[in-house]
């Protein structure tokens, strides 16, 4: 029922963001029918709003929607679908299905779980996009209310439960000071991509602490 929640006023906002930024009913809907990951989209439609290029834009959704890939070789083992199934059921490797279907205990209830969130959350987010994206242009100009906040806010809301560790929470730190240090000097959505080097520096750095601790530990006399 929460998923479902933040879910639904997820899509609102993107829909109110998109349309705020300046795409179209069409555009808007066609995003989350085609993409259907919420960090990748409000990232492009954030990036143009603030003049960003097009393709650097895209660059930065794309490397956001990555860890779905990853995502996907672990459910593709656990589903074991058909070849021609395949393709339509990457389009619903999102966060909330594979915690669904990592939590269950027989094939026969991954699948279940995969398809109900999947097919659930796909016409939820579709339907609230459609509606926050109606409701944009309903009421004209979103920065005189300024909704164009809706969307960063409500993924900020959602990102903040899920940063449990201490290397998550640093990684987001570093990626946040990265942003917002570039964004006067970098165009529109280059510092997105800047902030996303926060992850594998942060790795870097543990697996070299790690391996100095492992080095620097007693041994045992034999």
């Amino acid at each position: 029922m929460g998923v479902g929640v933040a879910v639904g006023l997820s899509g609102f906002a993107f829909g109110v963001t998109s349309a705020g930024s300046g795409l179209s009913l069409l555009q808007t809907c066609a995003l989350s029918l085609l993409v259907f990951t919420g960090a990748s989209q409000f990232a492009l439609v954030g990036a143009l709003a603030a003049g960003g290029n097009p393709l650097t834009a895209a660059a930065g959704a794309f490397f956001l929607g990555v860890r779905n890939a990853f995502y996907g070789l672990r459910l593709s083992q656990l589903l074991a679908l058909p070849r021609a199934v395949r393709p339509i059921a990457a389009q619903w490797v999102i966060d909330e299905t594979t915690a669904v279907a990592l939590a269950q205990p027989t094939r026969r209830s991954v699948r279940i779980g995969f398809t109900v969130t999947g097919l659930s959350l796909y016409v939820l987010w579709n339907l609230t996009t459609l509606l926050g994206a109606v409701g944009a242009e309903a009421i004209g100009d979103t920065d005189a209310w300024g909704l164009d906040a809706a969307g960063p806010a409500v993924f900020l809301a959602l990102l903040a439960p899920m940063l449990k560790s201490t290397v998550e929470r640093t990684v987001a730190g570093i990626a946040v000071l990265l942003g917002l240090g570039l964004l006067p000097v970098l165009p529109a959505g280059v510092p997105v991509l800047v902030a996303a080097l926060a992850a594998p520096a942060v790795l870097y750095v543990e697996g070299r602490r790690a391996a100095k601790n492992g080095n620097d530990a007693p041994r045992e006399d034999r």
